[in-house]
């Protein structure tokens, strides 16, 4: 019975398949999430990918398992997911005392990748992996075809490992290697391990979405390949291979779900979600400048040019504004501290300055500066620009004459008038440092206020610290001091129990000396406490051309580190570290940021850190970074290696004026001591961000 309905089912899909033109479905709802995290039926995957920069939220629970995961559909052909799964029925740790009442958490995570896209006759199809790597409780492969008839949406696919335990076929790989009917277990927690990708029994599995009349609710049936006899669990008893399920769209982003799965078991869950790519900046912000000009005569007039000044502070936002005049260029500079995307500024500096441009200019040069390091020149002409504000003649449209160049030093010039720019910031701030998944607690936070404070002694000598207050945290719960001896590394950040335990503490006091060293290379120098646990002294030089696809930089440090007990001290253990860093966009993906590090660690361990980064449309960035280094797995401990996940978020989407600031969500899965850097609090990359004028 149950063999002939999977065949009913694969016959649904085939019929479909030669009697529909391909449809996106369902519309305009999107695809829904699988139990596991990611777009799916229930226990099984579909083909179907949300739309690009769909970000979820899911919850799952039943008697057995909580599933929380977080799925990103990082870019049209390829969904990420990043998985907990709460074994409720299982202790994290055998150690008495260790993990406490902590039940067992298994992190996993998971792609998919879209080979084709559904056409007139074929389906979508799209391989994938679930719990790649580490313990491998819930590991699979897959290959699976999705095929839109109606509202009807019919799945059917081919399982190993987790979804392929019942082995209602022959794994198709044993025709070429006998190595491939069989599947060892698991490996350990953290580590990735290919070699059983596509191993061991293997299974058909499918299933129907129906979009009913009523938009809302969507119904769900899936047959599974999984026999669930030797789960993490227990063993598992299971009526029926047949789920059926419910799903209902609560809001645009919201959905509860319902299903009763292996004929005695419900599961219910809810998902939330966004898209990276439609999140729109909520400010209200002052109109632009009217394109008014008023005639000049040969020279900068005194109180035209206070008025100007005005605007360019607080309109086109560069702090410490300066206009001046050389031959027939007038040219203005300033820090560009209000607007994201450079350009606005750039833009709003040129109408203010072409309302009242003296007589003779053919040419505004308008430099913006981070920290007193000028970034970029953007060039315009005079003559482009005024046809460009006043409107071409339909039919007549010319583009704008304007480059970006490297920053263009006036020298004395005939004229000159600026505001003073502030050599004193200050600013305080709410912290969270927060730690997922550990084996001691699955959520480990410290809460705390920083207080900052910068001081410009001169142009290029900047004096910065930061005090921070401890208000609230658990890090008692981190018994790594207790925990079996797993590694042979010194402890470079796993006293951060012991840090964190201080109340109040200097986090940086630190003296940096930067500048433009010409022709596209900065530098920096720099020495005092320079993060939370290390100490000491460093430089760094980079090289990076104007709106370039690549760059490079390299940076040396010699550091000691903090004593936890009295942190304006120093404790035995000194180390070098440095890196020499490569950053490029690759041309086919313009939006993809990857950074890759050759260099020493704080453990004095050698080795590679790759970062690569997506930029979505609403300036949101998401990476992941991995290191490994010379450290075995069994030296390094659990995890094998250092990796975590990040997102970066724009604060202008959620204040109601313009800033350039971003708040950092960090997802480290174990705190541990191999592959660790220093936490430089200035790092050039990130200050010459306005040398692209594509990436801000």
């Amino acid at each position: 019975m149950k063999k002939q309905l999977l065949l009913s089912l694969l016959a649904a899909s085939v019929s479909a398949a030669c009697q529909v033109h391909a449809e996106t479905w369902p519309e305009p709802i999107g695809p829904s999430q699988s139990d596991f995290g990611g777009v799916g039926l229930m226990q099984t995957p579909t083909a179907r990918m949300a739309k690009e920069g769909e970000f979820s939220l899911n919850f799952r629970d039943n008697d057995q398992y909580r599933y929380y995961s977080a799925s990103l559909q990082l870019f049209p052909w390829l969904e990420t997911t990043v998985r907990y799964t709460d074994v409720r029925t299982r202790r994290y740790s055998a150690v008495e005392g260790f993990s406490g009442d902590q039940s067992y958490k298994d992190k996993a995570f998971d792609v998919k990748l879209r080979l084709w896209q559904e056409s007139y006759w074929l389906p979508e199809v799209a391989v994938g992996s679930r719990d790649l790597g580490g313990t491998g409780l819930f590991d699979s492969e897959y290959l699976v075809a999705t095929k839109a008839w109606g509202p009807f949406d019919f799945t059917m696919g081919i399982g190993w490992g987790y979804l392929g335990n019942s082995g209602s076929i022959k794994n198709p790989f044993c025709s070429y290697s006998d190595s491939f009917c069989s599947r060892t277990g698991g490996g350990s927690a953290g580590s990735i391990n290919g070699s059983q990708m596509f191993h061991g029994p293997a299974a058909l599995f499918g299933g129907v979405e129906y979009q009913t009349p009523w938009q809302p609710l969507r119904l769900k049936l899936e047959y599974e390949g999984n026999d669930y006899q030797d789960d993490f669990a227990g063993r598992l008893e299971q009526r029926s291979k047949v789920n059926v399920g419910a799903i209902y769209r609560l809001t645009d982003w919201a959905d509860i779900n319902a299903s009763y799965e292996r004929g005695n078991t419900f599961m219910f869950g809810v998902t939330v979600r966004t898209n990276f790519n439609d999140l729109r900046q909520s400010h209200i912000d002052s109109a632009k400048p009217a394109y008014n000009p008023q005639p000049q005569g040969d020279l900068l007039q005194p109180t035209v040019v206070a008025n100007q000044l005005t605007d360019l502070k607080y309109n086109a936002g560069l702090s410490g504004p300066r206009i001046q005049t050389k031959g027939s260029t007038l040219y203005v500079s300033g820090e560009q501290t209000k607007y994201r995307d450079t350009r606005e500024g750039v833009d709003r500096a040129n109408r203010i300055i072409m309302n009242n441009l003296p007589a003779g200019i053919d040419t505004i040069d308008v430099t913006e500066s981070r920290l007193n390091m000028p970034q970029v020149t953007t060039r315009t002409d005079v003559a482009s620009l005024h046809n460009a504000l006043s409107g071409y003649p339909l039919g007549h449209e010319q583009p704008l004459q304007q480059t970006r160049e490297n920053p263009v030093d006036p020298g004395e010039t005939e004229q000159g008038f600026f505001i003073r720019k502030d050599r004193l910031h200050y600013n305080l701030a709410p912290v969270l440092n927060q730690s997922v998944g550990g084996p001691e607690s699955f959520y480990m936070y410290q809460l705390g206020v920083m207080g900052s404070v910068d001081y410009a002694l001169t142009d290029h000598l900047l004096v910065s610290g930061s005090l921070f207050g401890n208000l609230a945290n658990n890090y008692d719960k981190f018994n790594y001091n207790g925990a079996p001896a797993d590694s042979t590394l010194p402890r470079v950040r796993t006293h951060i129990r012991d840090y964190v335990e201080n109340n109040v503490y200097v986090n940086d006091l630190q003296a940096n000396y930067m500048g433009y060293l010409g022709n596209g290379f900065y530098g920096q120098v720099y020495g005092g406490y320079l993060e939370t646990m290390y100490g000491g002294v460093g430089g760094e030089v980079l090289y990076r051309p104007i709106d370039s696809n690549w760059a490079f930089g390299v940076d040396a440090n010699y550091v000691k580190q903090r004593d936890w007990d009295n942190m304006m001290q120093f404790t035995d253990y000194k180390a070098p570290t440095g890196h020499f860093t490569a950053y490029w966009r690759p041309w086919f993906m313009q939006d993809v940021l990857v950074k890759a590090s050759v260099g020493e660690y704080l453990a004095k361990d050698k080795g590679v850190t790759v970062d690569v980064s997506k930029r979505f449309d609403s300036g949101v960035m998401v990476g992941f970074y991995a290191t490994k280094t010379n450290v075995s797995a069994e030296a390094y401990g659990e995890g094998d290696f250092t990796k975590g996940f990040y997102i970066s978020i724009p604060m202008d989407l959620f204040t109601v004026t313009p800033t350039r600031g971003r708040a950092q969500v960090n997802w480290v899965p174990l705190t541990r001591d191999g592959g660790q850097m220093l936490g430089r609090k200035y790092q050039l990359y990130d200050m010459t961000s306005d040398r692209d004028a594509r990436f801000n």
